[in-house]
């Protein structure tokens, strides 16, 4: 007979934000972000000790732009790689650190939890009308005369990223669907704690005949979250950021925190401007369209806090 909901061991999609493996001012070495990932993923094995069901998503802003910064000291020593491709390699890299440093703090909890990272790509519309309008900086900076040059030799979209310089733009499509979602699901329904999707994941688009290709865009991560767990019947979703809870008035003297918002508010507060455009305003259209017309939940704060506001003295829970 199957569970009825109300009874389900709550399966939470767990977003993970950069501050979680590489920190604000740190130059994201491989040592740095393995000391990272030891401090925050003993807060992901507090929540399995609480018996939660959990899947993992990770973002990649500054693993990416490094990344981007390797392909240009190697061009014309090494082959170009593709945005996708790019994208593809991290979620590899990236995944594997977090298993690794996961497997080793769940064996030292007494834990007996299966963990595997998988590669997962993002279907997006081939017609999506961001796919015309890049708005998504990425990669390093670059001088004026430098990267007119190189948009026209590689037939780059740039603009000016204020106080930073002049740098690549892409497109940033909405997810339509995580490809390996029935995979996923299978493996955790066996037990097993899955990190996918890292990234905003791989994003590819269907041709006519249904064929897969890849996509130069970047897809955000959140709204990508959403995607993820939808397709793995999740209960909840939790989105880890560097802030402890949503604000109103963030950054005022009349600054404060929120603790419940039903989606009309959130939209409301959306619609007056009250979260930023590239930091939380996105966090909120994702948390609406996961809970709204549902009984799912969503949680927005920092890692380290997040047994806290599961508790109810933190964070921001966003319901319908």
């Amino acid at each position: 007979m199957k569970e009825e909901k109300s009874q389900r061991t709550p399966r939470i999609v767990v977003a993970l934000g950069g501050n979680a493996i590489t920190r604000h001012g740190e130059s994201g070495t491989v040592e740095q972000d393995y000391a990272n990932l030891r401090g925050s993923l003993d807060h992901i094995v507090k929540l399995v000790e609480r018996g939660y069901e959990l899947v993992l998503t990770h973002g990649n802003g500054p693993q990416i732009g490094n990344q981007m910064i390797r392909v240009e000291v190697a061009r014309g020593q090494a082959p170009d790689l593709p945005l996708d491709l790019m994208v593809a390699d991290l979620q590899g890299g990236m995944g594997y650190m977090i298993e690794r440093v996961l497997r080793n703090q769940l064996l030292k909890a007494g834990l007996e939890v299966p963990v595997c990272a998988m590669l997962s790509q993002v279907e997006v519309a081939a017609d999506d009308p961001a796919l015309a309008n890049p708005t998504k900086f990425v990669g390093p900076a670059f001088d004026k005369e430098e990267i007119d040059r190189l948009a026209e030799e590689r037939g780059w979209i740039v603009r000016e990223d204020k106080g930073r310089g002049w740098r690549r733009v892409v497109p940033s499509p909405q997810p339509l669907e995580i490809i390996e979602g029935d995979l996923i699901r299978t493996l955790i329904d066996a037990g097993a704690l899955v990190i996918v999707s890292g990234g905003g994941g791989i994003p590819v688009s269907r041709s006519e005949d249904g064929q897969l290709e890849g996509v130069e865009a970047v897809i955000d991560k959140d709204f990508a979250a959403v995607e993820l767990a939808k397709a793995v019947d999740a209960t909840h979703l939790f989105i880890l950021t560097s802030v402890e809870s949503v604000y109103l008035d963030f950054g005022t003297p009349q600054q404060r925190a929120v603790r419940f918002l039903s989606v009309d508010d959130a939209r409301g507060h959306l619609a007056a401007g009250q979260f930023p455009e590239g930091s939380m305003a996105p966090k909120i259209e994702a948390a609406c369209r996961f809970v709204e017309n549902s009984d799912r939940k969503v949680l927005v704060t920092d890692l380290f806090t997040v047994l806290e506001a599961i508790d109810g003295s933190a964070g921001t829970w966003i319901t319908a």
